[in-house]
């Protein structure tokens, strides 16, 4: 089960058989794991799981959520969390335990219409989700540009490993928040790259069901496709090979200098032998002109 396998199922349909860990809209009878949301099954090394294709946001426990405050009594806002169920955040997660609603203006610190990024601490079907900002990176969301997508499009938009949202917030020099209910902020100093993001986002919430996704958004946003890994080891064995090529041309030079050596060593021995012949040739002149003188002493003493 290292590679992860999809398929669309339908509530009852038996998405496989063996010692298999249901994650989410997965039941377990018997031996068998059965599908309880239509949508597309997605077995992986952590289990299985069916990503719905339609339907609204229902809270769990630790999601991170994106609200607007809607409302707020005297003792908590009421948040908007693009669910059925309204969300509630405590005044006393803000101000702390000596909270005074007769002391502490709740609306100094969040007023009606502000979006804040929060977490579910609370939740089950007789009561609504409580939520708490007491945590990192959670609190009132300055700025942004605001996307509202598909609950059920959130594991695409985020990707495998966090594969998609990171293409798209590389390519566009954006920062992209995502709450698991569907809420999406996009912020970024270049206009452009936001309308940029905004785009993309669009895409994977339209064409999330369909195949080859990840190449359209990258030729959206003309990302280059990273070598494969097989390509790119063929590529350094390539690369590797021809350095010791490229070394030995590189001896050439060096040969081609010590010829000149040689042709001056070849001019010495030639002008050696050209000596040795004048000096051989210079002996024999002086010995034929003391034969010749020998010759006139003889002639005289006649």
């Amino acid at each position: 089960m290292h590679d992860v396998k999809r398929r669309y199922v339908i509530p009852g349909d038996k998405i496989a058989e063996g010692n298999y860990r249901p994650i989410m809209n997965v039941t377990k009878s018997g031996n068998a794991l059965i599908a309880t949301r239509i949508g597309i099954a997605e077995m992986g090394r952590d289990g299985v799981k069916v990503i719905p294709l339609s339907g609204v946001y229902i809270p769990r426990v630790n999601d991170l959520v994106i609200g607007k405050i809607v409302d707020h009594t005297s003792l908590s806002w009421e948040v908007d969390i693009n669910s059925c169920f309204p969300a509630h955040l405590p005044a006393s997660d803000v101000f702390g335990r000596d909270f005074n609603p007769a002391r502490d203006d709740m609306g100094r610190h969040l007023a009606v219409g502000d979006m804040i990024t929060a977490r579910v601490i609370a939740f089950d079907r007789t009561r609504d989700p409580m939520l708490t900002l007491q945590d990192r990176d959670l609190g009132k969301i300055a700025k942004g540009e605001l996307l509202k997508i598909s609950a059920t499009r959130v594991p695409r938009l985020i990707g495998k490993r966090g594969s998609m949202i990171q293409t798209i917030e590389q390519a566009t020099q954006t920062r992209v928040l995502i709450g698991q209910n569907g809420i999406v902020v996009v912020t970024g100093r270049n206009p452009e790259g936001v309308e940029q993001a905004v785009k993309a986002i669009k895409m994977v919430e339209d064409e999330a069901h369909t195949a080859n996704l990840t190449q359209r958004i990258k030729a959206l946003l003309n990302v280059p496709d990273a070598p494969a890994p097989q390509q790119q080891q063929q590529q350094e064995m390539a690369a590797a090979t021809a350095a010791p090529q490229q070394q030995g041309s590189g001896n050439g030079p060096s040969t081609a200098a010590a010829e000149p050596g040689a042709q001056v060593t070849e001019g010495a021995a030639a002008a050696t032998a050209a000596g040795d012949s004048n000096s051989n040739n210079n002996e024999m002149t002086a010995t034929s002109a003391m034969t010749q003188n020998e010759e006139e002493e003889v002639e005289s003493q006649k």
